[in-house]
């Protein structure tokens, strides 16, 4: 009989043991939910901003419960580079495309032997999704040969019939939902994994200023108005079935909000009290809230790495000057917007909620770049990337366990749609041309003329770009050009063995300021 009893005892201090260890090894694979938004100013969440207008509550939360930084940055000020970067840990301008975006019909960006987030986290178990807005390019069935497959203008013949071929399956995403560009970048048609859900039927188009998108093919089942909303159905339905399981879950969920079309839901119609845009970020951060609940629901939100980003700063379309006239400054007295190498160009937002790991209300300002996702993920799973993956990404995961004062990155280059290039050091700011490179004065040769070939800025002093030192500072200026330009030329900038970039070299956009033989 006492034999009996210590042998059930055993047996119950096994059993006790495999469970809390089977918890422990649960804990160390987290779920991940990356949730970028479309052209979001950091002064549009109100935890950044707490004198703008659009009060953000659900992102005030995840940051009240997680982290913010304060010194993020996009990869580039515009939004295909940028998810490039987010996805593959390597600068945008590495890659083929060395300026501006891809279009809705054009070719994959990222090739199927690139090593990915997706693959990253596939190949440690994870169940991966992406859901949402990819603009990354992928291969349509075309009807005959186009010389030009990238005007975001011109309608192309699909054979819609025909599965999509090198899209997100290919890279990384077992499971994949979403559509090929922008909201206002045909066509309009959802893809499901590798076929679209329904075939277009007519060809629309909108003109209004801030709801506008481009002439083009659209399905029946997509309705600009009720995507934002839809997309964000797919996403709680994913969380939901995939909570709890033997594998954890990675859902990458790119909004197409708040980017024109400016397609606020009538729930949200006037709430903000500013405009349009500021009633559709309001309908993002209804978003963030929904996400945060679905994995309360299904209780894994303590074992959750939750990010919260924007692809670009805010863009002109959300009109700068009806907001100004309420007191709200999406780029939060930043210089610039969406497409410039300014700091409102691609400094954003960036929050990490993850209440296992962070114990909350923590502000850092470590400088920080959306490339730097994927070494932390790896960081997180005690993976090691292959030597000619993740070239410019760094992990920021001593900073998310308290280190605030560690560093992540030596230095960040910045590029903007023009595919011009400032590097930030520490406080220090050089900008390899005399203008913006995007969208704001100074732009055309006009404004150029005359001005220094390069500006620097010291942003503890001048965050708002306002005062070039080039002439204060020569030595410094050099330094930091002959820095950027060996960062250029090695194909990297984490250490390991010297890389090449993708495509044509790049000196016909930065010789101008650095006199290239």
């Amino acid at each position: 009989m006492n034999h009996n009893i210590e042998t059930l005892i055993l047996s119950i201090c096994i059993l006790l043991f495999q469970i809390n260890f089977g918890f422990a090894q649960q804990n160390e694979t987290p779920n991940i939910v990356y949730i970028l938004a479309d052209d979001m100013g950091i002064g549009d969440a109100s935890c950044y901003n707490p004198d703008g207008k659009i009060k953000t509550i659900h992102l005030d939360k995840m940051a009240e419960n997680g982290m913010k930084f304060t010194d993020a940055h996009t990869s580039s000020s515009v939004c295909t580079p940028t998810r490039y970067g987010i996805l593959t840990g390597r600068y945008n301008w590495r890659s083929t495309l060395k300026n501006g975006v891809l279009g809705g019909y054009s070719a994959p960006l990222i090739s199927n032997d690139r090593f990915t987030v997706g693959k990253l986290l596939q190949k440690t178990g994870y169940y991966t999704g992406f859901i949402g807005k990819w603009h990354l390019g992928w291969d349509w069935a075309f009807k005959q040969n186009y010389e030009n497959i990238d005007n975001l203008n011109t309608i192309l013949e699909v054979d819609y019939y025909q599965p999509i071929k090198n899209g997100p399956n290919q890279v990384g995403f077992t499971y994949a939902y979403g559509f090929s560009s922008s909201l206002d970048i045909p066509p309009y048609v959802y893809i499901e994994n590798d076929r679209v859900t329904a075939l277009p039927d007519k060809i629309t188009v909108n003109v209004d200023d801030k709801g506008f998108w481009r002439e083009g093919p659209t399905a029946p089942d997509f309705e600009h108005v009720k995507v934002l909303s839809h997309l964000t159905d797919k996403a709680v339905d994913f969380i939901g079935e995939n909570s709890n399981k033997e594998k954890p879950f990675f859902l990458y969920f790119p909004l197409p909000a708040p980017h024109t079309p400016i397609l606020p839901t009538t729930e949200f119609m006037g709430k903000s009290n500013t405009n349009m845009y500021g009633d559709f970020v309001l309908q993002v951060d209804d978003v963030v809230g929904k996400i945060v609940a679905e994995l309360e629901k299904q209780g894994v939100l303590d074992n959750t790495l939750l990010i919260f980003t924007s692809d670009n700063g805010c863009s002109p379309k959300a009109n700068f000057a009806e907001l100004a006239r309420v007191g709200h400054d999406p780029s939060q007295g930043f210089r610039g917007h969406k497409a410039d190498i300014y700091e409102g160009g691609h400094r954003v937002p960036f929050i990490v909620q993850w209440p296992e790991r962070i114990s909350g209300a923590q502000t850092s300002e470590q400088i920080i770049c959306t490339t730097d996702f994927m070494a932390t993920v790896a960081d997180i799973l005690g993976q090691k990337m292959p030597e000619n993956a993740g070239e410019d990404s760094f992990s920021f995961l001593k900073v998310l366990n308290g280190a605030m004062q560690a560093e992540v990155r030596p230095s960040v280059i910045h590029h903007s749609i023009d595919g011009r290039f400032a590097i930030r050091k520490d406080k220090w700011k050089l900008i390899a041309w005399p203008g913006s490179g995007g969208w704001t004065a100074p732009r055309s040769a006009k404004e150029l003329a005359g001005l220094p070939e390069m500006q620097l800025f010291d942003l503890s002093k001048d965050p708002s770009e306002q005062s070039n030192l080039i002439s204060d500072y020569p030595e410094l200026a050099l330094s930091l050009k002959n820095e950027m330009i060996s960062l250029i030329k090695n194909g990297r900038s984490t250490q390991g063995p010297k890389l090449s970039n993708d495509g044509p070299e790049i000196w016909d956009q930065v010789k101008w300021a650095f006199d290239q033989e």
